[in-house]
């Protein structure tokens, strides 16, 4: 892995890459999503500040415990002049979208639950079957659409 001394501030797109474990495609990804923001030098190429790296981590972290990047653009978008995000926002973030996790958990366990169910089955009825078609709450009044 490259070494990048203190005193450099800015890192190139590669840089940024190798010291992330990012892919370049994927940082630009989050650059037009606007997770993440570069200055252009006058040969049109990107620089990246140093804490950009931090950024990025924080990127990684959420989206490994399946935070949607919409989520995290909200959440960093919240932080005063687009700082960068420390232990203490991380643990705000976490204690909020912990909630949001436990939900999913218990709907995958759910759906986990119902694909048991369907293996035994097979049938797939759009009538009656969890997985395709969960919750139900019309079908008892008939078929076609209903508005009201």
């Amino acid at each position: 892995m490259p070494q990048i001394t203190n005193d450099v501030q800015e890192l190139t797109v590669g840089q940024l890459a190798a010291r992330s474990g990012t892919a370049v495609s994927a940082l630009h990804f989050y650059e037009a999503k606007g997770l993440i923001n570069s200055r252009r030098t006058a040969g049109n190429q990107r620089r990246f500040h140093r804490d950009a790296l931090r950024r990025v981590a924080f990127i990684r972290a959420a989206q490994r415990v399946g935070i949607p990047l919409a989520t995290i653009r909200e959440a960093l978008a919240q932080l005063p002049e687009e700082r960068t995000p420390n232990r203490e926002d991380w643990a705000r973030l976490s204690e909020l979208w912990r909630s949001e996790l436990n939900e999913r958990i218990s709907r995958l366990e759910r759906l986990r639950d119902h694909l048991d169910d369907c293996i035994g089955c097979g049938c797939l009825s759009l009538a009656k079957c969890a997985l395709s078609n969960p919750d139900d709450i019309f079908g008892g009044r008939g078929t076609g659409s209903r508005l009201s």
